[in-house]
């Protein structure tokens, strides 16, 4: 493989953590589940471009894009995690790329730009480092949904705390859950969560979140992983609609019924995010 092409595929790496993730907390979940599944290949591949031969190599840069979206430089990459799904919850949840992907761009157009990207040599290292690092969130299902800027808009409360819904879903629901977001929390929770991949409760559907990945077609990839988080807006999120949420507190009875769904969304991102690794540098998934 190329240098540049390595150098590329490891900055894809640090940001597809955001694509497939949540929080900070989530993130670094997802890249730990990651870590714990690539193949040898691909963790040796990455522990050499980054220069860390920890378990923490991809945990550590995680959170990356997601930082960059909010600075001065970094302002027109926000489009690039989320796709605003125009439909119309809670009667009717769906994704279309045509439709909801505008013209700066979303997250699947990010993911199918970028993963190409990965091999080419046309273009200098250093551009291709920067081009690769720009991918945003897709499991997290406000990030598929337009209503409200993603629910961003909807003032709820959460123990005492005022916030919005969507911010509950990226932060507040999994640091209450896990019981803090440090690095050591994320680690913890990743290995919970890659043993009931492995050989917990996961096991017996896991294989089938890789229907249909395929790396030369990431736009139906994404897409179905967009779709089928969106779903999740209709039948967990605001089941009942905007106003049996709004000014409410949250973390009661809600957070019972959503954290099973934020902990498979996770679980399915990180064992996605392996899938796609391996992808880019062996050829294989390796699960």
């Amino acid at each position: 493989m190329k240098t540049q092409a390595a150098a590329s595929i490891l900055f894809l790496a640090t940001s597809l953590p955001s694509a497939l993730g949540w929080g900070e907390l989530g993130h670094q979940t997802i890249a730990y589940i990651a870590t714990n599944l690539v193949s040898s290949a691909t963790q040796t591949k990455f522990q050499s471009i980054l220069g860390d031969t920890s378990g923490d190599y991809l945990a550590t840069v995680s959170t990356w894009a997601d930082t960059y979206r909010y600075t001065d430089a970094g302002t027109w990459s926000a489009p690039l995690h989320f796709i605003d799904a125009n439909d119309s919850p809670p009667s009717s949840c769906d994704v279309e790329y045509s439709r909801d992907c505008g013209s700066t761009g979303c997250v699947v157009a990010a993911i199918k730009n970028y993963t190409s990207r990965v091999s080419s040599t046309s273009l200098s290292a250093s551009d291709v480092k920067t081009a690769a690092k720009f991918v945003g969130d897709i499991h997290q299902p406000l990030h598929d949904e337009n209503l409200d800027l993603g629910g961003n808009e909807i003032d709820v409360t959460f123990g005492g705390t005022s916030t919005n819904l969507h911010h509950i879903w990226d932060t507040n629901m999994p640091e209450k859950y896990v019981g803090g977001y440090g690095l050591s929390d994320a680690k913890s929770w990743a290995a919970t969560l890659t043993k009931s991949i492995k050989t917990g409760s996961y096991e017996s559907e896991a294989a089938s979140w890789l229907d249909g990945i395929e790396l030369s077609d990431a736009v139906t990839t994404a897409m179905s992983w967009a779709n089928e988080a969106n779903a999740y807006v209709c039948s967990t999120v605001m089941p009942d609609g905007i106003s049996a949420v709004e000014d409410t507190d949250l973390s009661g009875t809600y957070y019972t019924k959503a954290m099973p769904v934020i902990e498979l969304q996770i679980a399915r991102a990180g064992y996605r995010l392996a899938a796609w690794l391996d992808l880019i540098v062996t050829g294989s998934t390796g699960l």
